[in-house]
Order: C-alpha cells, then sequence, then structure tokens
C-alpha cells in the first residue's frame, strides 16, 4: 500500500514537473513571440522614418527644382538684356583686341629697336622719310597713280581733265569742299601760268596741296615745363597706343613723363596703358575700372606737380553711352585741368582713324564742339587708300594735323611735315 501511494505521488509530481515545463515554454514563446512584436514595431518605426526622409527628399527636390527653374529664367533675362548690350560693344571689343595686339607687335619690335645702333641724326631722316613713303604706299596707289594714269591719257589741258582730277580727290575721301577749294585753285593758276602740259598739272596740284596742309602750328610744343596733353578721340582709333608712343618718345627725349588712365570705361584701357608705361620705365596714375575719370586727372595733376613732372599725358574716354554724356564728361575733364593746372602748357589732340574717311571729319567737328582742340593725330594712314582725309581734317575743321600714325613701331607715329607728306605721296 505504500508502494502505491509512493507510485502515486511520483506519478503526480512528474505531472506536476510537466506542466511546470509546459509554462516555462508557453512563457519562453509568450517572451518571444512579444520581443518579435517589438523588432516589428522598431522596423515599422524605421519604415515610417524611411518613408519620411523620401517625402523629404522628394519635396526637397521639388523645391531645388523650382530654384533652378528661376536660377535659369533669371539667366536667361540677364542673357536677353546682355544680347542687347552685345551689339552695342561688339565694334568696340573688336578693336580693343587689335589694339592690344599691336601694342604686342610694338613692344616686341621695340625690343629688337633697342638693341640697335644709334643712328646718326641725317640718317634718322632718311629713313623716317622712307618709313613714310611706304606707310604712305596705299594712299599713293589710291590717288597719285591715278592722277598719274588720267594725266598721261591727255595731251593737253581742258576742263575734262580738271573733272576728271576732280572725281579722283572726291573718291580719295579729301572731300567735296576741299576738293573744289583746289579744282578752282588749281585752274586759277593754269590760266595765270599758261599751262599746256599736263605734266606740269600734277607739280601745279602737289604745291597746291602742300600749301593747304602747311601750318605754323604743326609740332608739338613741349618745350615748356610742365605740359599737359589730353587725348581725345572715340573709341578703336588708336588713342592708347599713340599715347604709349609719345610716352616713350618723350622719355628717350630725356622728359620726366607722367600718364594718367582717365579713360576708365573702356575694358582693358588700363591694362594697355600699363604694358606701356612698364615698357618706357614712367608711372601711371590709375583708379579701378569705372571710376570717375576727373578724379584720376585731379589726382593726376597733384602727382605731377609733387613730382616735378615735364609732361603729364591723360588719356580720356571715347564712349560713354551716347554724345551728349560723353561731351559731358569731357567738359568736366577740361574745367579740373583748368583749375588745377593753369600754369601749364595745355595740348589737346584729337586722335581719328584715317580708314574711317569723311567719318573722321565728322568726329573732328563733334569733338571741336567742346573741345579747344590744338592738334589733330591721324592713325592708321598706312591702312587706307584714301589718305585724302588729312586735306579734308586739316582744311574743313581749321585745325593742324600734328602727327600721323603710319605703322605699328614707335616711329611709325611722326610728326606731321607739309613738305614730306607731299612729297612721299607724289614723288
Amino acid at each position: 500500500m505504500f508502494k502505491k501511494f509512493f507510485d502515486s505521488f511520483k506519478k503526480k509530481k512528474e505531472e506536476s514537473n510537466q506542466e511546470i515545463e509546459d509554462i516555462k515554454k508557453e512563457d519562453e514563446i509568450e517572451e518571444e513571440k512579444a520581443q518579435k512584436e517589438v523588432e516589428l514595431d522598431d522596423m515599422s518605426k524605421e519604415k515610417d522614418e524611411i518613408v519620411q526622409e523620401e517625402v523629404e527628399l522628394e519635396s526637397s527636390s521639388q523645391e531645388n527644382d523650382t530654384i533652378i527653374e528661376k536660377v535659369f529664367d533669371s539667366i536667361e533675362n540677364e542673357k536677353n538684356i546682355d544680347d542687347e548690350k552685345v551689339e552695342e560693344i561688339s565694334e568696340e571689343v573688336d578693336s580693343e583686341e587689335l589694339d592690344l595686339e599691336q601694342d604686342i607687335k610694338i613692344i616686341e619690335n621695340d625690343t629688337i629697336e633697342d638693341e640697335t645702333i644709334e643712328e646718326t641724326e641725317e640718317e634718322k631722316k632718311v629713313n623716317l622719310f622712307e618709313r613714310l613713303k611706304q606707310g604712305l604706299n596705299k594712299a599713293k596707289q589710291g590717288i597719285t597713280d591715278k592722277i598719274d594714269s588720267v594725266i598721261k591719257s591727255y595731251t593737253k589741258v581742258d576742263e575734262e581733265l580738271l573733272e576728271e582730277l576732280e572725281e579722283i580727290l572726291i573718291t580719295s575721301d579729301i572731300g567735296v569742299n576741299t576738293t573744289m577749294e583746289i579744282i578752282e585753285i588749281l585752274r586759277v593758276k593754269i590760266k595765270e601760268k599758261g599751262i599746256k602740259d599736263p605734266q606740269d598739272v600734277k607739280l601745279e596740284l602737289k604745291s597746291i596741296i602742300e600749301e593747304i596742309l602747311t601750318d605754323d602750328n604743326s609740332k608739338i610744343d613741349v618745350s615748356k615745363s610742365p605740359t599737359i596733353i589730353l587725348m581725345v578721340g572715340v573709341n578703336g582709333v588708336g588713342k592708347t597706343t599713340t599715347i604709349g608712343k609719345l610716352t616713350k618718345r618723350f622719355k628717350n627725349e630725356g622728359k620726366k613723363v607722367l600718364v594718367a588712365a582717365g579713360d576708365t570705361f573702356r575694358a582693358a584701357a588700363i591694362e594697355q596703358l600699363e604694358v606701356w608705361t612698364k615698357r618706357s620705365g614712367v608711372d601711371i596714375i590709375k583708379h579701378q575700372e569705372g571710376a570717375d575719370p576727373g578724379a584720376v586727372i585731379f589726382d593726376a595733376i597733384k602727382a605731377a606737380k609733387a613730382r616735378n613732372i615735364d609732361i603729364l599725358i591723360c588719356d580720356t574716354a571715347g564712349r560713354l553711352h551716347n554724345k551728349s554724356n560723353l561731351m559731358n564728361e569731357l567738359g568736366k575733364v577740361f574745367k579740373i585741368v583748368d583749375r588745377e593746372f593753369p600754369e601749364a602748357k595745355k595740348e589737346v589732340l584729337l586722335v581719328v582713324d584715317a580708314t574711317t574717311g569723311q567719318n573722321a571729319v565728322s568726329q573732328a567737328k563733334t569733338f571741336k564742339e567742346v573741345c579747344d582742340i590744338t592738334g589733330i593725330v591721324l592713325t592708321k594712314l598706312d591702312g587706307t587708300a584714301k589718305g585724302g582725309v588729312v586735306l579734308a581734317v586739316k582744311n574743313e575743321i581749321d585745325v593742324p594735323v600734328k602727327l600721323i600714325g603710319i605703322g605699328e613701331k614707335v616711329e611709325d607715329l611722326q610728326d606731321f611735315d607739309a613738305k614730306n607728306f607731299s612729297e612721299a605721296l607724289f614723288g
């Protein structure tokens, strides 16, 4: 009986242990299930966060697309505005690039030139005249050679010959008014001297042209110290290059030279002048691009006084949106010079491009309205067959031609001499 009781107790204990084991397993399963639910919950949260980030990225992308569209719209608008300006300044930029290329060539030529043996005064005169003849070769072909051809076709001097000569002079950019004046004087001289040979007509024509071009004030006067030279003219005519050549010339003559970069509106104008001044070993007064030109000239005058400068050469603006603005700016500069530098000898040189023909005469007339021009600088004569513009400018503006440009080298900017010019042109 005791054994049965013990077996029964043992069996119950085993069943109890089994129940406890089953409960533990159930607890473990529940715990594992709870853990998985937590993990699933965490994964769900991560998923929600990822979705949220994707939403935010998409929103940000849309905002960026909007910004980019606005930027492109802005760029397009600016481009349209710039396109309107491009056409306006394209010719100016082309001329500036040409000027820079010419300056580089000139400086290279000057480097070779500095290494040559110094010439005698007589040799220099001969060489300068030869360079003048070479520089006027195109003009000679456009004027003298045509005159020779016409004269050879005539055996007598008559009105028909004069009419053909008149046509040649007009097409050589001498201008209608100047041509009519020359032909009238020629007609009178033919009658007075009883000229019968057409070849003698050419000699008389040469004499008349030389007489028109002759002027007692055809030389730049820098004998007095201080002297201020103001260079005026539209952009592209060669103002900066002319200043560079004059700077080198005066420095070689032993003058103390200072340059004022007063053209603050043209791109690269200041840098271009700096190249020349460094080459010549002279100082330059400059402000930043777009500064007030009057302020630059004012500072340059102060510097010239403080340093006892012999010659102050001032560049001026050549293009300020329209003619009125340009002339007003020049008027302001001249007032500053008159007020701050009254003791200086003043030269106002108008630079015009010979290749522009009669337009050079129009420019001269416009500038003369606001400037007391003392001389004309006629550049690029070597590049035109219509060298008669020299006569037109001198005669119609009544201002002497003081300098002519017949090439790229420094010595190709020559003092104008009426006798040498007519001799080189007519032979």
